[in-house]
């Protein structure tokens, strides 16, 4: 798990086009987990630790506004709750919809903080969190328009930055693995 991060930071540094700052420190990364709520994957962790990309689309979890970091981390819930409101999204595992496109996003919103929290990588693109876990595939994330962009990070970075033919994965995460198109 650790080499695969450390593997995924060196590809991106192969290419030369983003600007790495030296990576996380354990207690940096502590400190962003205990302030964000969430545990970085294992292998999203080591990435981290490599190497940080900032620059625009990558989140800067060292100095970035976190106004900025917290809107990221909510937009892949924000989403959903939008198709909720606006194009009658309901997801088959939540029972009954509520007749009102409010009561539904209430119900909704009440559904959601329960299914695992996606973790920005760059853009619009997530890893799941979860301490003690590796190997997911990165996630494309457009409200309810999700796409597997990637069998595992290394993958991802090859496919969006280098042009390698994509390898996607099946998304391996409750509630989102069930909106992967």
């Amino acid at each position: 798990m650790i080499d695969q991060g450390a593997a995924a930071a060196e590809l991106l540094a192969s290419y030369g086009r983003f600007t790495l700052r030296p990576g996380l420190s354990d207690s940096e990364i502590a400190g962003v987990e205990k302030e964000f709520g969430f545990s970085f994957a294992d292998d999203h962790r080591a990435f981290l630790a490599a190497a940080l990309p900032v620059g625009r689309g990558w989140p800067d979890w060292r100095d970035g506004d976190r106004g900025q970091l917290r809107e990221r981390l909510a937009l892949p819930v924000e989403g959903v709750l939008f198709d909720v409101a606006e194009n009658g999204f309901w997801y088959e595992g939540w029972g009954p919809c509520p007749e009102s496109a409010a009561d539904a996003v209430v119900a909704a919103r009440r559904l959601l903080v329960i299914v695992p929290r996606l973790i920005p990588v760059y853009s619009h693109r997530y890893l799941p969190a979860g301490h003690g876990t590796c190997g997911h595939p990165v996630l494309s994330v457009m409200q309810t328009d999700i796409i597997s962009y990637g069998a595992n990070l290394t993958a991802y970075l090859g496919a969006e930055f280098g042009g390698v033919p994509a390898e996607p994965g099946r998304a391996s995460v409750a509630f989102w693995r069930d909106l992967v198109g």
